[in-house]
């Protein structure tokens, strides 16, 4: 199998983007899909989540190593058919395409959740490669609470995806930037940005509200992955998945 079956396979055609947003991910460099996550769907991932953080305790995360400061989970291709759709949504994996323009690979599912009076992280990118006439990264942001401005919603600067890296430019790279934009959108929502963007997470103001979210990153076929997909698949999710999602994963036997 090749990126192009794959895809074909799971449906992905160029029709299924809008040109708005074409426009805004090669302009802006993110563009967000409203209400691609389904009601019903919204709650079971919200449960999913909620019971993964509550038998992984304090080791919650801890494949990526966990964060300060926030709930995590890693690895979630493995835990649970709720995620399979994630990484083969076709909206998603065409928006990503467009992005990198040639073979491509999942390379990490997980997800995040800002406490109380944390949660700010410094303007970066999601890519350590400055861009150098294509891009190699692709990430994503699916909404499972409202993202506003009090509780830790994500801040992109717009256009950045061809600038140079955010720590190569700024005096501060935890201040906020005169062009910033939040991400306050609905729950159900997906941001699909070019991973060579500035952004981060800004603090959760509120007293108690919860910020979930899950970040599918991909990264072109010949990176290595975040989170090496093949050390941590087990029998039962090789037997569900389909062979084109088993390649999206990069863990087809040889």
């Amino acid at each position: 199998m090749n990126i192009t079956q794959a895809l074909d396979t799971l449906g992905v055609t160029d029709s299924v983007l809008t040109e708005q947003s074409k426009a805004e991910l090669d302009q802006k460099g993110y563009t967000l899909l409203p209400g691609l996550i389904g009601d019903k769907w919204l709650e079971s991932l919200r449960r999913r989540l909620e019971k993964l953080w509550e038998e992984e305790g304090s080791l919650a995360g801890m494949e990526e190593g966990g964060e300060p400061g926030t709930r995590r989970l890693a690895a979630l291709v493995d835990k649970g058919q709720e995620f399979d759709r994630i990484y083969t949504h076709p909206k998603i994996l065409a928006l990503v395409y467009k992005v990198i323009g040639r073979d491509f690979k999942l390379s990490v599912l997980n997800a995040r959740d800002a406490l109380p009076g944390q949660g700010h992280q410094e303007l970066h990118t999601d890519s350590s490669d400055e861009y150098d006439g294509r891009f190699h990264a692709c990430n994503t942001i699916w909404l499972l609470d409202d993202f506003t401005e009090e509780n830790g919603c994500t801040r992109l600067v717009p256009g950045t995806h061809r600038a140079k890296l955010p720590g190569d430019v700024l005096k501060d790279v935890m201040a906020p930037h005169p062009e910033e934009e939040h991400l306050v959108a609905p729950a159900g929502t997906v941001a699909v940005f070019n991973s060579n963007i500035w952004h981060g997470g800004t603090i959760n103001q509120t007293k108690g509200q919860k910020r979930r979210a899950l970040h599918c990153y991909f990264t072109a076929r010949e990176n290595r992955q975040y989170l090496d997909q093949r050390e941590y698949i087990r029998n039962e999710t090789w037997e569900r998945i389909s062979p084109a999602a088993r390649y999206i994963l990069d863990i087809e036997l040889s």
